[in-house]
């Protein structure tokens, strides 16, 4: 197949540092070019992949900005119109607009924010895009779309590195945001008396809460904050990490750094919120929990992660979350798009 996709112009694909839309985009696209598609990238220039790269910013242009989406996007689906591939997979709503310019072009588009009354309503606007929600959750609040298949993520197992043997310290990976629970995960362990590793950094929009329940929490003696980190130190952290903290208190359609942890045998200590009790397997890949008390007693010495193979962990995480089978997920969908394309093109009633 020949097949464009649209990556964000924010960061680079793959992202150096945070950016889970941009890596999913990755590995999917690096999986596609292995399978032997013709894939187009579109993204930024710094951007690093075996597909056809085309850019139209040479550099991530942070902080987002709904003008340099549009303008990303449009001339995007432009390129790849112009191009005559099969089809145009994009991550974006500003694209569904601007993809009425290309209807002869079938659209896919994948969700990867939590539910949004406006953004459901602007969904609704287009029925003929192929819609692609991350998780069981997600899609069951987007109750006015049709054409909407669940696909979970998955990434390059090979890059994770396991150890059975963990150092004693449990870590939280992600923004330092309140819905995040950063600070719920420091008190977790604290009352657990176990060290903790905190990576992440600040957004603009949480800098006050930042400043109320961050700047006093990470100066404690159990706490080390390392910042934000790039692939390499993510690997290192959650293999030798007795568990991951979770305490998350929305609805988050996913949560890339959960699978990222499992493949690692990292167990996942998480609050049954969203997405988390369809991708953690209670025992096997981790412990859900209600409470901050809950979630001290999982991770204390000789507590329930500790009693979780890790390299059965690894096992199962590998066989749900793998590029391999996001890949395999995405070609089935593709082609059932250009089928459904081609019968509508063949109907007598869409020739009327």
């Amino acid at each position: 197949m020949r097949i464009a996709v649209v990556s964000t112009p924010f960061l680079s694909t793959p992202p150096r540092d945070y950016g889970g839309t941009e890596l999913v985009v990755s590995e999917l696209v690096e999986g596609l070019v292995a399978r032997g598609h013709a894939v187009k990238l579109f993204a930024t220039g710094d951007s690093h992949t075996t597909a056809e790269l085309r850019a139209l910013y040479a550099r991530p242009q942070w902080p987002p900005d709904p003008l340099t989406d549009v303008n990303h996007v449009s001339w995007a689906l432009h390129q790849a119109a112009e191009s005559r591939v099969d089809l145009v997979h994009v991550n974006s709503a500003a694209a569904l607009a601007v993809g009425g310019l290309c209807p002869k072009v079938p659209l896919v588009y994948t969700l990867h924010h939590p539910h949004d009354p406006g953004l459901s309503a602007f969904y609704g606007q287009f029925p003929g895009v192929h819609y692609v929600a991350i998780s069981d959750d997600q899609r069951s609040r987007e109750t006015g779309l049709a054409r909407c298949r669940v696909i979970h993520h998955g990434v390059d197992p090979s890059r994770y590195e396991l150890s059975e043997h963990p150092a004693d310290y449990v870590c939280f990976v992600g923004r330092l945001a309140p819905e995040k629970g950063p600070h719920t995960a420091i008190d977790a362990a604290a009352c657990a008396g176990v060290p903790i590793r905190v990576a992440g950094q600040v957004h603009s929009q949480d800098r006050a809460f930042a400043e109320r329940e961050l700047t006093g929490r990470v100066n404690a003696a159990h706490v080390r904050y390392l910042g934000p980190i790039g692939m390499a130190q993510k690997v290192s952290l959650l293999r030798d990490a007795r568990a991951l903290l979770a305490p998350i208190t929305w609805d988050e359609p996913f949560g890339l750094i959960l699978i990222e942890a499992m493949l690692c045998g990292c167990p996942v200590v998480a609050f049954p919120r969203g997405s988390v009790p369809e991708l953690v397997e209670q025992g096997t890949t981790g412990i859900i929990v209600e409470s901050l008390e809950g979630m001290a007693s999982a991770i204390a010495p000789g507590g329930a992660v500790d009693r979780i193979s890790r390299r059965r962990c690894r096992a199962h995480a590998r066989q749900r979350f793998s590029r391999a089978r996001l890949v395999a997920d995405h070609e089935r969908l593709y082609a059932d798009v250009l089928a459904s394309r081609d019968l509508s093109v063949r109907s007598p009633i869409a020739a009327a």
